[in-house]
């Protein structure tokens, strides 16, 4: 099975065939291409495509990363399986603002794919070491709920093998403490005294930060500002689904809070902003009260350090990524110094 896996890669017969196949009329002449964004696993071009017919004028295409570690990493990782299997069979089921999916393939032995869709344009990404601002926050708060809420405490989710963790392989926490000493190898000049204690801290409670035996809920797990277009087709749309799981919900809004926002403003704002995730969940009757949510959202302040130290170890190295995992990591660590994690997770304060 020869799966189009690249820019190159895409031709206009094909196109041609997957936008008539989507209900478009016409055909495609010629496609010209750039790339966009910045992602560290996968990798996205905007086609710009001369067209007879009502064929759209610019599209995008979702590949794997041409950067051989990084490559490996969403294989192994099932990122991009991750990917297809969202837009498939999740996508339908959620409320959640996602791109118009015209085409998508992928080969399960090489894990090559594509994911082609509409494009966003003139929406924009806000920079991950920038921030939101309030009322972005506000959108991706209840854009998320909008995902969970659908599908909370549904119990089928748990028979899908990609939204489970591998019984036979490695969990986060043990991943976490593996990769910890490479982290501070490359970071420790941007580490201070305070920042190094607390992954060692956070590293040594992975098994009081992993524990939730509460009701399920669909987790995007990189939920932030770097995977979402504000404005453009709609008010918000999110992307990147390639991390797509079942856990604690709350996972999802602190790790957003905790690295989409500063530090200030989101030690300004979280409560209220929380209320109104709270709010959206409950249109959709799940029971869940203040006390508990906020407990929890406590609870994953850690979640964007934890994505900091294990992602940077195992994609390859850039210095935008390098200065997009300090941002996490070191926002993250504010967090949880405010919300006195460590204490809660059963640590020293």
């Amino acid at each position: 099975m020869s799966v189009v896996s690249h820019p190159d890669h895409v031709t206009p017969e094909w196109l041609t065939q997957q936008l008539t196949a989507a209900g478009y009329e016409g055909a495609v002449k010629s496609i010209r291409w750039q790339s966009i964004g910045a992602g560290q696993v996968g990798e996205n071009a905007r086609l710009t495509l001369e067209v007879d017919g009502n064929f759209p004028r610019t599209v995008v295409g979702k590949f794997p990363s041409t950067d051989p570690t990084s490559k490996q990493a969403g294989i192994d990782l099932k990122n991009y399986a991750r990917e297809v299997f969202f837009y498939r069979t999740i996508d339908e089921t959620v409320d959640i603002q996602t791109p118009v999916v015209f085409a998508m393939e992928f080969d399960p032995e090489t894990h090559d794919f594509i994911v082609l869709m509409e494009d966003l344009a003139p929406g924009v990404q806000v920079d991950q070491m920038s921030e939101c601002s309030v009322d972005q926050a506000a959108l991706a708060i209840e854009q998320l709920a909008k995902l969970q809420g659908p599908r909370w405490g549904d119990t089928q989710l748990l028979d899908y093998p990609l939204l489970n963790r591998d019984p036979e392989g490695p969990d986060a926490g043990s991943i976490y403490q593996l990769v910890q000493p490479g982290f501070f190898d490359r970071y420790n000049a941007r580490l201070s005294d305070s920042d190094r204690a607390m992954v060692e801290a956070v590293g040594g409670l992975q098994t009081a930060y992993q524990s939730y035996e509460g009701a399920p809920a669909l987790i995007h797990i990189d939920y932030r500002v770097d995977n979402m277009i504000f404005g453009g087709p709609h008010p918000l749309t999110v992307l990147d689904w390639q991390s797509i799981n079942v856990g604690c919900a709350l996972n999802d809004a602190s790790y957003f809070m905790g690295t989409s926002l500063s530090s200030e403003r989101r030690a300004q704002e979280e409560q209220k902003l929380l209320k109104h995730y709270l709010d959206v969940l409950r249109s959709y009757d799940v029971d869940l009260g203040w006390d508990e949510c906020w407990q929890l959202y406590r609870h994953y302040a850690p979640a964007g350090l934890a994505m900091a130290v294990i992602a940077s170890m195992l994609v390859g190295e850039t210095e935008r990524g390098n200065d997009m995992f300090m941002t996490m990591a070191k926002r993250s660590i504010a967090m949880c110094e405010d919300l006195e994690t460590l204490k809660l997770l059963g640590g020293s304060s």
